[in-house]
């Protein structure tokens, strides 16, 4: 084997042990907001400071990640694929922690002059969802503590709530309910963990 080729296969090996740690990889527990904060503790000082910033409740942002990518950072929609096999992009462009969308994204950091931002940044993740959601509370008048309508407006756009496109998505329907539930549940149990 030549010295080059070795050389990066050496490398290939130090980048690929560089992503242990647990980056991208959800915490376990997801069903205990105690259990996901005790083992990510940079998780609860990015939900307060944009319950802070923003007021959405740390509860609700919980809800939210969870729904949205189960708390991994590098959560991607599935692939499409032609005839079955052949892979041909994503179902959509949503990414990480808050599955935010390519232009919703960018209008943030504009917006918010945050041009380093990444989505796969817990801290930025959660700026983000409060951003939005506070947009959502100015615009359509939802208050931040309403995780299910709040949810709604997240999935559909702010354009499509307005419309109810909602209304004809009986899953959706569903998942947002569920999510009531669960953010009701983190709530619970934040208390008892402090």
């Amino acid at each position: 084997m030549s010295r080059s080729l070795r050389a990066l296969v050496l490398l290939m090996l130090v980048a690929a042990c560089g992503r242990g740690g647990g980056l991208g990889e959800s915490p376990s527990g997801l069903d205990n907001a105690c259990t996901i904060l005790s083992q990510r503790p940079g998780y609860l000082r990015a939900f307060r400071a944009t319950e802070r910033k923003w007021g959405v409740p740390v509860h609700v942002q919980m809800a939210t990640i969870y729904q949205e990518s189960k708390f991994d950072s590098d959560a991607r929609t599935p692939l499409r694929y032609t005839l079955g096999i052949i892979p041909t992009g994503r179902q959509s462009s949503a990414f990480g922690y808050s599955q935010a969308l390519d232009g919703t994204w960018d209008e943030y950091l504009v917006d918010q002059g945050r041009g380093r931002a990444r989505r796969d940044n817990i801290r930025d993740a959660t700026d983000f969802m409060g951003w939005y959601m506070n947009g959502s509370r100015e615009r359509l008048g939802i208050s931040l503590s309403d995780t299910r309508n709040q949810y709604l407006a997240y999935h559909e756009g702010r354009t499509g709530y307005k419309r109810g496109s909602y209304r004809n998505k009986p899953w959706l329907m569903r998942v947002s309910g569920e999510l009531e539930s669960r953010a009701a549940m983190y709530r619970r149990q934040l208390r008892r963990c402090g």
